[in-house]
Formats: C-alpha cells, sequence, structure tokens
C-alpha cells in the first residue's frame, strides 16, 4: 500500500501522523501530491467547501478496531462485478460499504430515502436468482400495508405457515431492497418475540442497523444495552459505525472508533473504509490518517479501498492522481471493477478528456453489448453527459425491445440531459407498460427531468398521475417535486410541500431538498427563512456542517446584513471555517472596518 497520504502529511498533519506511521505509503503519495497544491490554493473549488483552512487536533487516536474478516451480510461494492446481485441470504444489510455520494457537499442519506415502494427493480422478463425471488413472509406484508406487522404475521402463522430463519432472512431481504425499514424492524421485534428462533450476532446487529434508520443512532445506542454480552461483537458495534458513517456524523462516529479501541476490538479493512468514506465526505486532510494507520497494523486495501480513493482525486479533479492510484493498485494484482471503471470515465468526461472516457467505456461495454447488457444502465448516462445521443440511442435500442428498469430509468434521464424531452417521455411509458405497479420511484425519474427543464405544467400533471396510481410518495419524490417548484421560481410553494411532507412522518427528507430551497432564500437574501430552513435541517436529523452555514451567511451578505455572533455558532458546531466562508464571513462582519468608519473614529 505505497502511495496516497503523503501530501496529506505535509497539510500540517505531520505531528499526529508521526504516531501512527511507520512510512509512506505509495498509495497515500499518488492520492495526495496534487490534491495538497489545490488545497492552499481554491480548495473551495474544489472540494465544495468541505475543506478547512484551520484545524485543531487533539492527540487521542481515534480509529476503530474491529474484527478481522468482513461481515457476511455487508454486500459491498467491492464484490460486484458483474451483473448480478450478490447480496448474502441473511437478514442484514445491503449498503453499509457502498459511496452514498459521489458528488461533495450533497450529503444526501440515501438510507432515508423510504419510497414505500411495493416492487424491486429487477430486469423485467428475466430469470430471477434465489435471492431476488420474493418470499412469502413478504407477500403477506405487502397485501396487508396498513396493518402492522405482528398482526398479518399472526394471522399467517394462524393458516399453517411455518416461520423459518430462511424464510425470514429473504423477507427482511425483501424489504430492505424496498426500502421498508419500519416494516423490516417490525418482522425483526415479532420475530424475537414469538421465538421462532434464536437471535445470533447478526440477527442483533441487523436489529440494530434497522433502530439506527427508524429511530436515530441514540435509540441505537441505547438498543446495544440490551443485546446479551455475548452477541455484544464487533459486528454489532460496526454497525453502529456504519449508520454514523451514512448520517454524516463524525463526532459520534469518532467517539464510536475510541470505544471500539477500549474494548479491544482489532482494526479492520471495513472499519478503514467507513472512515475514508465520512472523511471523503467531510475532511479530506484526515484521509492520510487512516491510510498510515492501515499501513502501521499491514491492513491490505480491499478493491473498495481503492474506489474511494479514486473517487476522491476525481472530485478534486487530480485525474493525474486517479490515474497513479489505478497503476498502483494494479501493481497489488487487482484489476479495476466495473464501479471502478465507470467512476473512472465518469471523471474523465467531467474533465473534458472525452477521449479517455469512451476508451473506457468500450472497455466496460466489451465486445458484445448484448451479452453484457448489464452494463448498459451504467454506460447511457455517461454517454449523454458526453453529448453523444448517437450511443445512447445505440445502446438503447438493445434494450428497447425488451428494457430491464433501471435501463429505462437510465435513459430517461440520459434523454433529459440531451434535451429531448419527447424521448424522456417515451421511455417512461414503454416502462408504465412493463409495470403491474409502478412506484414513485418510476414517477420521480421523469419528473426530475421536468424539474430541469423548468416545466412546471407537465411536472403537476405527473404528480397527479402518481396520486391517481396510488403511488406512496417518500424523499426521493419530496426532493423532485420540491426541486421543480424551486427550478420554476415558485421557492414558497416548495417550501409549503416540505413542511407537510415533514409532518407526513413517512421518512426522512432529503439534504438536497433541504439545501435547494436553504440556497434560493440565500440567494434572495431572505434572512428569516434561510435560518428557518437552517434550524428545520437540525430538528430533522442533519448535524450543521460547512454547506449549511455558506449558504447560511450568503443569506446575510445579499441582505446587507450583520450576522452577530456567527463566528460563536460555528465553534459550538466545531466546524472551521475554509477560505470561501471565511470571505464571507469578512463581507457580513458587523464590526470590520471601512474607509469611512476609521474616519468617524
Amino acid at each position: 500500500m505505497r502511495y496516497v497520504c503523503w501530501g496529506f502529511r505535509n497539510q500540517g498533519l505531520a505531528s499526529r501522523v508521526s504516531r501512527i506511521c511507520c512510512g509512506k505509503t505509495e498509495v497515500a503519495r499518488c492520492c495526495s501530491v496534487p490534491c495538497n497544491a489545490e488545497i492552499i490554493g481554491t480548495q473551495e473549488k474544489v472540494f465544495d467547501g468541505m475543506l478547512c483552512c484551520t484545524r485543531s487536533y487533539s492527540s487521542s487516536s481515534i480509529f476503530l478496531k474491529s474484527h478481522g474478516e468482513v461481515c457476511f451480510f455487508s454486500s459491498q461494492a467491492d464484490t460486484k462485478t458483474n451483473g448480478e446481485d450478490d447480496d448474502d441470504l441473511e437478514d442484514g444489510f445491503s449498503d453499509l460499504e457502498t459511496p452514498q455520494d459521489t458528488v461533495p457537499g450533497d450529503g444526501d442519506d440515501l438510507s432515508s430515502a423510504s419510497e414505500g415502494e411495493g416492487s424491486v427493480d429487477t430486469a423485467v422478463g428475466e430469470k430471477k436468482s434465489p435471492l431476488s425471488r420474493t418470499s412469502e413472509i413478504t407477500k403477506a406484508i405487502l397485501n396487508a400495508p396498513a396493518l402492522p406487522v405482528s398482526k398479518v404475521l399472526d394471522k399467517w402463522v394462524e393458516e399453517g405457515n411455518e416461520v423459518t430463519r430462511t424464510e425470514v432472512s429473504l423477507a427482511m431481504l425483501n424489504l430492505r431492497r424496498r426500502r421498508l425499514f419500519v416494516k423490516a424492524l417490525q418482522l425483526s421485534e415479532w420475530v424475537e418475540a414469538k421465538k421462532h428462533f434464536e437471535f445470533d450476532d447478526k440477527n442483533y446487529a441487523s436489529r440494530l442497523d434497522l433502530i439506527a434508520k427508524v429511530k436515530g443512532l441514540y435509540s441505537a445506542e441505547n438498543y446495544i444495552k440490551q443485546i446479551p454480552e455475548s452477541f455484544r461483537n464487533e459486528k454489532v458495534y460496526r454497525t453502529l459505525l456504519a449508520n454514523c458513517v451514512s448520517t454524516t456524523n463524525v463526532k459520534k462516529g469518532e467517539q464510536l472508533f475510541n470505544k471500539m479501541k477500549d474494548l479491544g476490538f482489532p482494526i479492520t479493512c471495513f472499519a478503514c473504509n467507513q472512515l475514508l468514506l465520512l472523511y471523503k465526505r467531510t475532511d479530506k486532510k484526515k484521509i492520510a490518517d487512516v491510510l498510515l494507520l492501515m499501513e502501521k497494523e499491514n491492513i491490505k486495501p480491499t478493491i473498495f479501498t481503492y474506489q474511494i480513493l479514486i473517487d476522491v482525486k476525481g472530485q478534486a479533479n487530480d485525474i493525474t492522481g486517479m490515474e497513479q492510484i489505478v497503476e498502483t493498485m494494479k501493481d497489488e494484482g487487482l484489476e479495476p471493477s466495473t464501479e471502478i471503471q465507470t467512476l473512472m470515465a465518469r471523471y474523465y468526461a467531467a474533465s473534458g478528456e472525452k477521449d479517455k472516457a469512451e476508451a473506457v467505456l468500450k472497455e466496460i461495454e466489451g465486445d458484445d453489448i448484448k451479452k453484457n447488457r448489464w452494463v448498459s444502465r451504467m454506460l447511457i448516462p455517461i454517454y449523454a453527459s458526453l453529448g453523444r445521443g448517437d450511443e445512447v440511442d445505440r445502446i438503447w435500442n438493445v434494450c428497447e425491445h425488451n428494457p430491464r428498469l433501471e435501463e429505462c430509468l437510465a435513459v430517461i434521464e440520459a434523454w433529459g440531459q440531451l434535451n429531448q424531452v419527447e424521448k424522456a417521455e417515451e421511455a417512461f411509458e414503454k416502462m408504465l407498460k412493463k409495470l403491474k405497479k409502478p412506484s414513485s420511484k418510476h414517477y420521480t425519474a421523469l419528473l426530475k427531468v421536468y424539474a430541469n427543464h423548468k416545466m412546471l405544467s407537465k411536472g403537476k400533471d405527473l404528480v397527479r398521475r402518481m396520486g391517481e396510481s396510488g403511488c406512496l410518495l417518500g424523499p426521493l419524490t419530496w426532493d423532485a417535486i420540491v426541486k421543480l417548484y424551486v427550478s420554476a421560481g415558485e421557492v414558497e410553494k416548495a417550501d409549503s410541500i416540505l413542511g407537510k411532507a415533514i409532518k407526513q412522518k413517512r421518512g426522512k427528507p432529503l439534504f438536497s431538498t433541504y439545501m435547494a430551497i436553504m440556497d434560493k432564500y440565500a440567494a434572495k437574501g431572505d434572512v428569516h427563512n434561510a435560518e428557518k430552513m437552517f434550524q428545520m435541517m437540525r430538528q430533522g436529523g442533519y448535524t450543521s456542517r460547512l454547506r449549511q452555514f455558506q449558504a447560511l451567511i450568503l443569506a446575510y451578505v445579499n441582505s446587507k446584513t450583520p450576522a452577530y455572533g456567527f463566528s460563536d455558532r460555528l465553534k459550538a458546531d466545531n466546524v472551521f471555517p475554509n477560505k470561501s466562508l471565511a470571505a464571507l464571513m469578512g463581507q457580513a462582519d458587523p464590526f470590520k472596518k471601512t474607509a469611512l468608519s476609521e474616519l468617524l473614529e
């Protein structure tokens, strides 16, 4: 593992890093050297305001120690290298080690994006794997959506059905894939209450994960105390760690790292990858610490580790650094996964390296797109970003006669990006014909196209169709509807819709939903409503981050209103201003000196 943190060590971290470093890492060096120059220069442009220009560090280590093997119910991004779903048959996780944001500063918690869907997006007309089948327990729960799971299953058992560990595990997997976390939690509670089988550490970890998703981290922490001590192992704690990362709760996550270390759990690559994900979103300079820790503890990076680092370099538009990490990975005997190739193609496209992007896309496609059809959903959006409507058309022609749902969603987005709204509508209608019961997720794809093109009238008509079809709305749909009204200039209406959505308590609105409204208020200089949105985000469970403070101070600047005590607010939330935020704070400083004020003194 040689290359990714040399540059990070040069960013004022030497004293802290030296405690855990036995040498420079290759991975560290190639990931960080160009990044250092960017941070010193225009860091707010590179990382969308997620880095800080001043920093304080404690002398204590904040790293997690955990168990040597990767928990089998954590389906990892680095294991998916083909078109198959490789989730293990269990009652566990599907997203604990999947990067949730590829756009810096977004911070959307995908674990909260529950649309209450009644169907899973599998290939239309395609043979399903055993893990893709819907369990009888799931069918019973979905057939009675208004009833508590306990009543549904009590009746199901009375009808002579048997509750087995395998059937429950498959039902949990089905519900998780539909993001029906409340139903999954009720199922877990029912199984334990009825003592159909003894819980093991995986069952307790699964329950903990569901509690964190449904009730929050505080409730999940309290639940750990209820778990029998013999099952209170690393697997349980790493589950809480992953949820700290998914909610971007740095303080709680770091406290948990220390606690796990105190409990004597060994350090694993899973835990280090979680740290990398956390710092990728919040403080990229700390990535060096994690990489050096991995070297000291002789932890070999997985392909997922490299995927995170490549994503970091791509976000920084450091194409050379990204390519160096890929070469390092190959030197370690690891070939880029399809996910990594897709990341590379996306970042090549974003940086204007069109030829390199298309070369990688051809590698992903292989010799025959019909045989490798599963990659179509990855290729279509990137070709659209390159402006290659001809390639989108070519691939869609292969899929169009019997489209899979993910292909439909990808091509709807692609045609929207290429400003061909009519083709997006055609793909949408074709998809609806294939679905017995379309979910809000499917409508949301076209709704986003209308929002991006400021087609408010068509968007309203589509929302009405959703209502008539009986779709249950959730965070993804709220996000699309809010952005539809924001793009049309009706920010007050968007604010009202968000308020109503929160009262429905059908999930946690996305980070980007709040920010779409807050950014508009900031641009208008509406301090009152920007402050209101800031507080709503706190109440909604989003800890204060640089992104929110940037929007808030901009509202003060645009309204020409002094921002009293703003520095104290940042300190209270342990947020450090970057260059961009510091400049805005200077403009809104009530005590700043001007030429006139100096004359009058």
